[in-house]
């Protein structure tokens, strides 16, 4: 079995309202272990950074200048991303925006199978604190060199 397990930083909280994509990244598990293949990449979102977003996830609009568009980078990440089923902590948040970069390029949206550890782990911890912080201290992951 092969997985992706995928995240991505953004310029806000709606693709709706404009946000864009500035960073996406991914990790191959096959039978749930790294494989060493990764795939991940710095967008140019062509427009400003809010400061909000930069305060989150530190990404400026300096460093972000000179990158590749999501258009330029489309297919090499499809490539990395077919076949395999993909992992994502609130997957609707990450998934929504890839479909709509898709969107903007004219290429229908993703069709792997999604799997969203946020409701997986709100169905195992009702009522419980399901943000990647708090499932580390759950199950005592060292988080020290978290950046």
């Amino acid at each position: 079995m092969r997985d992706i397990v995928l995240d991505t930083e953004t310029t806000g909280l709606s693709p709706a309202n404009g946000d864009r994509v500035v960073e996406i990244g991914c990790v191959e598990l096959v039978n749930f272990l790294p494989t060493g293949r990764t795939y991940q990449v710095y967008l140019d979102p062509e427009m400003p950074m809010p400061f909000e977003a930069e305060q989150i996830h530190g990404l400026s609009d300096d460093f972000l200048r000179g990158k590749p568009k999501f258009a330029e980078i489309a297919d090499a990440f499809l490539d990395f991303i077919q076949d395999g089923q993909v992992v994502a902590h609130n997957a609707k948040f990450d998934v929504g925006f890839l479909n709509a970069e898709l969107e903007k390029i004219g290429r229908p949206h993703l069709t792997s199978t999604i799997v969203d550890t946020v409701r997986l782990a709100r169905k195992k911890y009702p009522g419980a604190s399901v943000s990647l912080d708090a499932l580390c201290r759950k199950f005592t992951i060292d988080t020290t060199a978290r950046e």
